[in-house]
């Protein structure tokens, strides 16, 4: 069955139920349950849950990437990579502290993060996206998907702005090769292991689906801002203490969650 588009009065209530369910911390039924979407209306939902946003005061810093593991690929029943954006608001620094209670129920994963050197041109068939980013980074991303237990559909994840809820970044170096490096994640008394190799084979090549993306949603890349190229590892949850990620040869990156 092929979803109808969306009308304006549609799209602007399933923004608000978003909205409401992130700033009153409360969890809310997949939007799936009761409405047909497709791609371009998830898209639509993100925009205008973005514009809310702003007009809040907070400022555009980056993007970020989802479904850059093949097998969540193959799970979700999808072969394009989905973008969510990241604002000031989500910032935390590297070894602060993030208030707990400010999130539904928050997981937390390790990444890989590449800077902009410069805006990229989507409407130029030649331009090098590897060349546009300047340095590199450890990363960690917590994820808090509105949806009531973590359950949603592809359409409501990109709606929901692909669960970004905040993120802290390491060191930056210059860029360098993170093809096939050893990670591992530390929270809560769990740990996980994996590899950057988790993140398209390479996370570099997080880049070139970014902006294959990004020239069809017309989405902005500009010059610092950040990219979050995806997860290295399953997301565990985030609880009240230190969370850790380190990435061989790339360095380490801590986050405290304060209840």
């Amino acid at each position: 069955m092929v979803a109808k588009t969306l009308d304006s009065n549609e799209i602007d209530a399933l923004t608000k139920r978003l909205d409401d369910a992130q700033t009153g911390v409360h969890d809310t039924p997949s939007l799936a349950d009761d409405v047909e979407m497709d791609i371009d209306d998830a898209y639509r939902i993100q925009e205008a849950l973005l514009a809310r946003r702003l007009n809040r005061g907070e400022t555009l810093v980056g993007v970020k990437l989802g479904f850059t593991s093949k097998a969540k690929m193959a799970q979700m029943g999808v072969s394009d990579v989905i973008i969510g954006r990241l604002t000031d608001a989500m910032r935390v620094d590297n070894g602060g502290r993030v208030n707990l209670q400010r999130f539904i129920h928050p997981k937390i994963e390790p990444e890989v993060a590449y800077r902009l050197a410069r805006d990229v041109d989507l409407d130029d068939p030649t331009v090098d996206i590897e060349s546009c980013a300047e340095a590199v980074a450890p990363a960690m991303e917590i994820i808090d998907s509105r949806y009531r237990d973590f359950r949603f559909t592809y359409t409501d994840v990109v709606a929901d702005n692909t669960s970004a809820a905040a993120y802290v970044i390491g060191p930056w170096q210059s860029m360098r090769a993170v093809g096939d490096l050893a990670v591992r994640l530390e929270a809560g008394g769990q740990a996980v292991n994996g590899s950057t190799a988790a993140i398209l084979d390479d996370p570099v090549n997080a880049l070139h689906s970014l902006l294959e993306v990004s020239r069809r949603r017309r989405i902005p890349l500009r010059a610092g801002d950040v990219v979050l190229a995806g997860a290295a590892t399953a997301a565990i949850p985030l609880t009240a203490g230190v969370a850790r990620c380190e990435i061989d040869g790339l360095g380490s990156v801590t986050v405290e969650g304060k209840a």
